[in-house]
């Protein structure tokens, strides 16, 4: 900014007008990928395990790092937080949109639905194989797996 007391003007007016208010977590929107989140607010995982352990289904928003991608389509995701030891395996309503397949390491708000749920052998083998983990990583899969799953309706990629 060319005039730097109509800045300090502008900071100081913006920190006053928030005063009083409730705190919210500030989301820097960036790209949105299936259906339109407009008004994001989302919750931390562990926020999340806590609702899920008194209901089977959560309707929320979450917001996460992603750790893995589908390297085959970009039709699921691993999410994590470094509050959690769990990840969360996020699929997309209707199989109606993808996220780009370089996406881990970057942070997401999803918008759906989260539920536990097992996962046979063969499946875990198969997101394995999409994941393009090694033959060797793939055989060591032997048991079912319950899961913490979510089925996105729409996804924030941030900025």
């Amino acid at each position: 900014m060319k005039n730097p007391v109509l800045y300090l003007v502008l900071v100081i007016g913006l920190m006053t007008s928030c005063k009083g208010q409730q705190k919210s977590q500030s989301v820097p929107l960036g790209e949105n990928i299936g259906a339109t989140i407009s008004n994001p607010k989302p919750i931390t995982m562990t926020e999340l395990m806590g609702q899920l352990s008194q209901q089977d289904t959560v309707k929320t928003q979450l917001k996460a790092k992603v750790e893995g991608v589908c390297q085959v389509k970009g039709c699921w995701m691993n999410l994590v937080d470094n509050s959690v030891e769990e990840s969360v395996f996020v699929k997309f309503k209707d199989y109606g949109f993808f996220i780009p397949l370089d996406l881990a390491g970057s942070n997401v708000i999803v918008d759906g639905i989260a539920y536990r749920e097992v996962t046979s052998v063969d499946e875990l083998r198969h997101y394995a194989e999409d994941e393009g983990k090694s033959a060797e990583e793939i055989s060591k899969i032997t048991e079912p797996e319950e899961e913490l799953k979510f089925m996105a309706d729409g996804v924030i990629i941030l900025k």
